[in-house]
C-alpha cells in the first residue's frame, strides 16, 4: 500500500495551533503579565495535574486567508476548555483569555461555551471556570457592525443550571468581571476572588458613572465587598492560592450527584479523646469563645475546610473528615453577636445545607445559639424571614444529621437546629443551657408581683434565681429524656465516630 502524503494538511493544523498558542499576541500577553496576571493557558497549567490537559476546539477562531485561500492568521477564541485531572481525578476546565478582546463574548464562539457546560453534566465531571473579562455582550461598537441590536439571551444557560444540579462547579474570578462573566462566577457551588486582582460588577465603573457615582474598580466590586456580602465564598491571596483552594474544595465532593464522596485513609483513631475540649466553654454564660478549636480537635487532623468565612459570621460552614469520611459541618460562632443568627447567617446556613443535601453529605451541627438576632437592625434585615427559610431547609433535609449542643439553645432558632420529629443523633455537653428564652432578664418580668410584694426584693430575686438555676440544669432535661445524651466533651469525637460508622459504614 502506497503511503499517503498528508503533510500539507498537518502543517496547516500546526500553523493553526501555533496561532492559538499566541493568544492575543505578544503585546497583549505582555500587558496581561504586567497587570500581575497569568495568561489563560498558564492558569490551566498551574491548576491541573502535569500534562493532563486535553484541549477541545483549540483551532477555533477568526481565520483570515490570502487570495489563494492559504491561511494568513488565526485570531483564536478567547474561551479555552478541555478535560484534565486535578489530584488524579478527572474534571472539565475552562479559562477566559483576556488577551483576546478583554474576554468579551463577541470574540468568543458560543458553541465552545455551551459544549464545555454540556460536557460536564453529560460525563458527570466537576467543572472549574476561570473567568477574566466582561463575558457580556461585547462593546457598543459591535452594534454598528451588526447593523442592529437584540433582545439579550445567553445560549447554553440551561446547561449552567443543569450543572448546578448534577456536578460540583467551582468558579474563579481572576480579573475585572462584569455582566455575564459575573453571573458565571456566582452560578457555582464555590467561588473565589483574588484580593486586589479580581473585581465583580453587575456593571463596571464607566456604566455607573452615568448614575453620578464615581468609583474605581476595587471600590465598586473588590473582594472586600463580595466576600462579605455572600456573592463570593472566598478571598485568595494570589492566583496560586486560588488554585489550591479550588483543588481542596473538590477533594471533599463526589464527581457527580449520586456518587459517594471520596474516602481517605486516616490513622487518627475515632476513639481519640481530646483534653482541650474540657476547657473550651467558660463558666461565665456571658463569656465568648471560639468554636474553631473545637472543630480542629474533633475532626481528622488538618481536615477542616471552611467556606464563606467572611460573611454570615454567626455560623461556620465547613467540610471536614471523620475517620476519612467527608461530613458537612455547621458550627455556631459565639464570638459573633454571641452566636445569634442574623439574616446573613441564616442565608449562609441555608445555602450550605442545600449543598450538603445535593451531594449527600452527613451534617454535624455544633450548637451554641441564643436565638435569632433581635433589635431594629435585625427587623429591618428581615431576620425572621431568612431564619425560617434556614429552618425549613433543615427540616426538608434527608441526609443523616447529628448535633452537639455545647452551650445555649434558645427559642425558635434552637428549634431550627435539627428536626425534632425525626430520630435525633444528638448529645449535649454538661455546659448545655436551653429553654424558650434566656433566664437572665426574664425572672424580673415573670416574678414581678412577688418581687413587688417582698420586703427585700433583692434577696427574693436571689432566692428565685437559685431555685430556677437548679431547674435549668441540663441533667433535669436528661432525666425526662428530652435530651438524648449528655457526654464528656473529651469524648465528642468518639460519639460522632459512632454516628459516622452508622450512617456511612
Amino acid at each position: 500500500m502506497e503511503p499517503v502524503d498528508w503533510s500539507k494538511e498537518l502543517d496547516a493544523l500546526k500553523a493553526r495551533e501555533a496561532f492559538a498558542e499566541e493568544m492575543g499576541g505578544p503585546e497583549k500577553v505582555a500587558r496581561q503579565r504586567a497587570r500581575g496576571k497569568l495568561t489563560a493557558r498558564e492558569r490551566i497549567t498551574e491548576l491541573v495535574d502535569t500534562n493532563s490537559f486535553r484541549e477541545i476546539g483549540k483551532t477555533a477562531g477568526a481565520a483570515t486567508y490570502d487570495e489563494e485561500c492559504a491561511l494568513t492568521h488565526l485570531s483564536p477564541s478567547n474561551f479555552i476548555f478541555g478535560q484534565a485531572c486535578l489530584d488524579k481525578r478527572p474534571a472539565i476546565v475552562s479559562a477566559d483569555d483576556f488577551t483576546v478582546r478583554g474576554g468579551a463574548s463577541d470574540a468568543a464562539i458560543y458553541r465552545k461555551f455551551t459544549q464545555c457546560e454540556k460536557m460536564a453534566h453529560t460525563l458527570g465531571l466537576p467543572l472549574i471556570r476561570m473567568i477574566d473579562g466582561t463575558g457580556g455582550g461585547g462593546s457598543v461598537k459591535s452594534l454598528e457592525a451588526m447593523g442592529r441590536t437584540y433582545v439579550p439571551m445567553v445560549p447554553g444557560w440551561e446547561d449552567v443550571v443543569k450543572n448546578l444540579d448534577s456536578v460540583p462547579v467551582v468558579a474563579l474570578g481572576l480579573g475585572p468581571t462584569a455582566g455575564l462573566g459575573a453571573a458565571r462566577v456566582v452560578a457555582s457551588h464555590y467561588s473565589i476572588m483574588v484580593k486586589g486582582l479580581s473585581q465583580i460588577f453587575t456593571a463596571g465603573p464607566p456604566v455607573v458613572a452615568a448614575l453620578g457615582e464615581d468609583h474605581d474598580k476595587e471600590t465598586l466590586g473588590g473582594s472586600d465587598i463580595h466576600t462579605r456580602n455572600g456573592v463570593v465564598d472566598e478571598e485568595a491571596t494570589s492566583e496560586a492560592h486560588a488554585f489550591e483552594l479550588a483543588r481542596t474544595f473538590l477533594s471533599y465532593l463526589p464527581s457527580k450527584v449520586g456518587e459517594p464522596a471520596p474516602r481517605y485513609e486516616d490513622n487518627d483513631p475515632l476513639a481519640r479523646l481530646d483534653e482541650s475540649l474540657l476547657s473550651i466553654v467558660p463558666r461565665d454564660p456571658a463569656a465568648v469563645y471560639s468554636m474553631r478549636p473545637v472543630l480542629e480537635a474533633v475532626f481528622d487532623k488538618e481536615s477542616v475546610f471552611e467556606m464563606g468565612r467572611r460573611w454570615g459570621r454567626g455560623v461556620h460552614t465547613c467540610f471536614a473528615r471523620l475517620g476519612g469520611r467527608v461530613v458537612a459541618v455547621l458550627a455556631s460562632d459565639p464570638s459573633s453577636f454571641g452566636g445569634a443568627w442574623t439574616a446573613d447567617t441564616a442565608r449562609k446556613a441555608e445555602r450550605f445545607i442545600g449543598l450538603a443535601q445535593k451531594f449527600d453529605l452527613p451534617v454535624i451541627n455544633f450548637v451554641d445559639n441564643p436565638g435569632f438576632r433581635v433589635g431594629l437592625e435585625a427587623e429591618r434585615a428581615a431576620t425572621i424571614r431568612y431564619g425560617v427559610e434556614a429552618m425549613n431547609a433543615i427540616y426538608r433535609s434527608t441526609v443523616p444529621w447529628a448535633s452537639i449542643i455545647t452551650r445555649r439553645a434558645y427559642g425558635v432558632a434552637a428549634a431550627a437546629m435539627s428536626d425534632a420529629s425525626k430520630f435525633q443523633f444528638r448529645a449535649a455537653w454538661p455546659s448545655g443551657d436551653w429553654g424558650s428564652l434566656p433566664m437572665a432578664g426574664g425572672i424580673e418580668v415573670a416574678y414581678q408581683s412577688e418581687l413587688r410584694a417582698s420586703d427585700d426584693p433583692k434577696s427574693e430575686l436571689a432566692k428565685i434565681t437559685k431555685r430556677l438555676e437548679a431547674l435549668a440544669s441540663p441533667f433535669r432535661t436528661a432525666d425526662a429524656f428530652l435530651i438524648e445524651d449528655i457526654i464528656d466533651p473529651r469524648e465528642t469525637r468518639a460519639f460522632l465516630g459512632d454516628f459516622i460508622r452508622a450512617v456511612r459504614p
